[in-house]
């Protein structure tokens, strides 16, 4: 069976109900995914164990602004499970500015991901310094933000500054533990939230839980 809600799709694969999306390049896996032909059309499963934007919906997410023609600032790409989705939901019309520090995850991603995938613009370079993405000519609709750093509020924030669109929406992904490990999870996602307030709407915060421990997604609209 097909729904499609919010560009997503879900299917029973297996005797459960699963969220997918269509492939943007057919034929194509990224993770080792399931692949799904219905109608000529293949779609790819997203699994929530692997994919935090997929754990997301699954706990409840309210707002997907991610729909086609969509234009993405993604920092912390990492292989290229999430925003190989994103780019399947954008589609043709849509981009995806993928930033991406480390040179070795970032060869991997190119190869897997990236290649294939035209809406996708690759950036080696360090999400601290957004003003040397030489490659992001215009302002996006969303900020996706997945880095684990002490500091990484505070780069999502400098980052929206510069690139994301008046009321835009900004996905911060909080890794407790890569902030102060002496604290409990649930008082530094608190914190963290504080620290955006000044400059966003909180929409909604989600935790990962069982996909993962000690996460939370921050989903906020800038004020400006």
């Amino acid at each position: 069976m097909l729904e499609e809600d919010r560009n997503y799709f879900w299917f029973n694969l297996d005797g459960e109900r699963k969220l997918f999306t269509e492939n943007f390049s057919p034929g194509k896996q990224v993770y080792k995914e399931k692949l799904l032909d219905k109608k000529g059309v293949e779609y790819r499963n997203w699994e929530p164990f692997r994919s935090k934007l997929a754990a997301c919906i699954m706990n409840g997410l309210e707002e997907f602004p991610f729909e086609e023609k969509s234009s993405v600032l993604y920092l912390g790409v990492s292989t290229g499970t999430t925003i190989s989705h994103i780019s399947d939901i954008v589609g043709p019309k849509g981009i995806i500015f993928g930033v991406e520090h480390s040179s070795r995850v970032a060869r991997d991603f190119l190869d897997r991901v990236a290649i294939y995938r035209k809406n996708i613009v690759p950036i080696i370079q360090d999400a601290k310094k957004p003003d040397q993405y030489f490659s992001v000519f215009s302002k996006v609709d969303v900020v996706y933000v997945d880095i684990a750093q002490p500091d990484q509020t505070k780069i999502a924030i400098a980052n929206c500054k510069m690139y994301l669109k008046k009321k835009g929406m900004l996905f911060l992904v909080i890794k407790s533990r890569s902030i102060d490990v002496t604290k409990e999870p649930n008082q530094i996602i608190n914190e963290e939230i504080k620290k955006l307030q000044s400059d966003f709407e909180i929409l909604q915060r989600i935790d990962l839980k069982p996909f993962d421990k000690d996460h939370a997604m921050i989903i906020a609209r800038s004020l400006d």
